[in-house]
């Protein structure tokens, strides 16, 4: 199964609730911080809602 590589680049200043929860959904905290997550239909769905905040690397193992 391949793996996302997910990386906050953006601030959440401004941003709604649900922008808000679906960061924290996958990990991140802080500006620049990174997350690896399975590759599934849920976590495309979560960086869908974030996708103009977020930067996306495709992991193959």
């Amino acid at each position: 199964m391949s793996k996302i590589k997910v990386t906050l680049k953006k601030s959440l200043i401004g941003g709604t609730e649900a922008m808000r929860r679906n960061v924290a959904s996958l990990g991140l905290k802080k500006l620049n911080s990174t997350a690896i997550h399975n590759d599934t239909p849920a976590i495309r769905g979560m960086i869908h809602v974030v996708r103009h905040l977020v930067s996306v690397e495709e992991i193959n193992d």
